[in-house]
């Protein structure tokens, strides 16, 4: 029987349950850190969401279950929020 997760569930205790591959983990944590880059340089450059989203166009609840790791951010708002935050994406 599986255990049921509780909306108050961490993620880590949560990953603990659920068994990855080496490759969902690495992009996984690819996502992360590129979002963890986004939060930092916006905070930074003392930008709330809110505004973050004006400058965008990105609608801030979109910016805000990014940042939270809700969702992923498609390539398209991605590159609006790096846009408005003069930053770019080197590979």
């Amino acid at each position: 029987m599986n255990k049921a997760i509780s909306p108050s569930s961490k993620w880590e205790d949560l990953r603990k349950t659920i068994h990855f591959t080496a490759e969902e983990e690495k992009e996984m944590e690819q996502e992360m850190a590129i979002i963890q880059k986004i939060i930092d340089t916006r905070k930074s450059k003392k930008l709330t969401q809110a505004e973050l989203s004006r400058k965008s166009g990105v609608r801030q609840p979109v910016i805000a279950r990014m940042e939270k790791g809700v969702n992923s951010p498609q390539l398209n708002t991605l590159i609006k929020i790096l846009n408005a935050l003069d930053c770019k994406i080197k590979i």
